[in-house]
């Protein structure tokens, strides 16, 4: 620790995103980046603390506490104080194959257990780790990485989200020959599609990646669908051993009366297009639902959500409302949510940042549930019932929300999206291969060891684990690859 005053001389102090009337007009990245001499003070705030819990990792709560991979943190702020970026990016990269990734769209669990948040705001964690990777990235340190042997083994990889992307990488550091599946027409599955392009870009940061990996030997096929376009038999017969890394990818749907109406979507389908037809044509191909002039209606919270809503403004919607079942998060830690748990509080995402500031209101609506969709005799939505609910315990104890009396509301609606998380992965391939599931519905395998039922089979990511967070993926992708290598090679050097 090179400033052991750092944490009590300066504060933090995150850069400035650009401002919402300009940035609500594109797509471009909204963050902004400090100079140098400002990341080092930000650097100089870590505490080298004695037990530092910033990348411990662990599950408290029902979310993550510290960071999932691991990322060796208070070393690589030190090394930032000290303007030492060599050595800090090579500190990321032992942990962390994608800290562009991360450090543009990871919710930051390492901040929330950020020893120093116990007191005073934590760590500046997330904004170093991004200026470490983009300062590599800018002196061309960050070179393709192409095993001197190959071993002559053979891996499919099927899905180029976060999982499947790291457990490539991994494998092809071993020295193994890599082959990436995807259906879609460009690598980075969840990446790509799923994470509109203001808050992670597609051709300067995912194209970028994925075109290193090419340079490292990894090949990939697009627009090919396992199980479909590539039988799923043949995938066992010409691989010496498969990673299933095809995320959680079944919306959860509302069957509420009125569904049928047009103008409901999934969340993901409203996403998915609109950064596709960005990428292909500026959006000059019209191939996407566009709220432009309508009243959007999102039904759900999380990132997807906010997703929804900030792709909405972009569009030129008439106006923009986010239903939420569950309570306001209080705006300090609550009594059952001490450090270093995830802190649970309210806060302004981008998308309610930019709402507000556009309509003069947080978009989200608490405590809602919806009771039907509204439309006309040509079966357009033109409204959504909901009524107001409270959480109360059931007779086996068990908290479920109730409808209060006279509460009905009809909030006008022409678009409606559906942000109510996943069911877990689609089943064609894996019934194919006679993988099992577990009792949600995820591919059937062990944290930790990542085989399926099948022999030569694993399995990482959302498919696994179900919906989560991007370095969760990381970190299954990672340790999938490891477990992989074990049974082709039965040792294995990898992290």
């Amino acid at each position: 620790m090179g400033k052991p005053t750092g944490f009590m001389d300066y504060k933090r102090e995150l850069p400035p995103d650009r401002p919402v009337h300009e940035r609500v007009k594109d797509y471009n990245e909204f963050h902004l980046q400090h100079d140098e001499a400002k990341l080092k003070l930000q650097g100089a705030r870590c505490m080298d603390c004695g037990v530092p819990f910033c990348h411990t990792g662990m599950m408290l709560n029902g979310a993550a506490a510290g960071c999932p991979i691991n990322n060796l943190i208070p070393e690589w702020n030190d090394l930032v104080y000290k303007g030492l970026w060599r050595e800090a990016i090579d500190r990321l990269h032992k942990t962390n194959n994608f800290p562009e990734f991360t450090g543009r769209v990871c919710p930051a669990p390492c901040e929330g257990s950020c020893v120093l948040g116990i007191h005073e705001p934590p760590v500046a964690i997330k904004n170093n780790e991004r200026a470490i990777i983009d300062h590599a990235w800018s002196e061309g340190w960050v070179r393709p990485e192409i095993p001197s042997v190959r071993t002559g083994k053979k891996v499919a990889v099927v899905g180029s989200g976060p999982a499947g992307l790291a457990a490539a990488a991994q494998l092809n550091k071993a020295g193994h020959t890599v082959t990436v599946f995807e259906r879609a027409d460009r690598a980075g599955g969840l990446l790509m599609y799923g994470i509109p392009n203001m808050k992670l870009d597609k051709k300067d940061v995912v194209q970028r990646r994925v075109d290193l990996m090419i340079e490292s030997g990894i090949e990939f096929k697009l627009n090919c669908e396992v199980g479909k376009d590539f039988p799923a038999a043949k995938l066992t017969a010409d691989f010496d051993a498969v990673v299933l890394a095809g995320g959680s990818t079944r919306p959860r749907d509302l069957p509420a009366e009125g569904r049928n109406f047009k103008g409901i979507h999934f969340a993901m389908d409203f996403l998915k297009a609109n950064t596709k037809s960005f990428l292909d044509s500026a959006h000059k191909d019209l191939n996407f639902i566009s709220a432009s002039g309508k009243d959007v209606v999102i039904i759900g919270g999380g990132d997807t959500g906010t997703d929804c809503v900030a792709t909405s403004l972009r569009h030129g919607c008439n106006s923009v409302t986010q239903l939420e079942i569950m309570p306001r998060a209080p705006e300090t830690r609550a009594a059952n949510n001490p450090w270093p748990e995830w802190p649970k509080t309210y806060w302004l995402d981008y998308g309610q940042e930019e709402a507000k500031d556009i309509f003069g209101a947080d978009p989200r609506q608490y405590l809602v549930s919806t009771k039907r969709f509204i439309g006309d005799s040509a079966g357009n939505l033109t409204a959504v019932e909901t009524v107001q609910i409270e959480w109360v315990k059931d007779e086996q104890g068990r908290m479920s929300p109730k409808e209060i009396a006279g509460s009905n509301k009809v909030v006008p609606a022409q678009l409606v999206f559906l942000a109510m998380g996943f069911l877990g992965p689609e089943n064609q391939l894996t019934t194919q291969l006679g993988v099992q599931h577990d009792e949600r519905a995820n591919v059937k395998a062990e944290y930790g060891n990542y085989a399926t039922n099948i022999k030569g089979v694993y399995t990482a990511g959302d498919m696994r684990r179900g919906q989560s967070l991007v370095v969760w993926a990381i970190n299954e992708g990672r340790e999938a690859a490891r477990e992989v290598d074990k049974y082709l090679m039965g040792t294995s050097q990898l992290p």
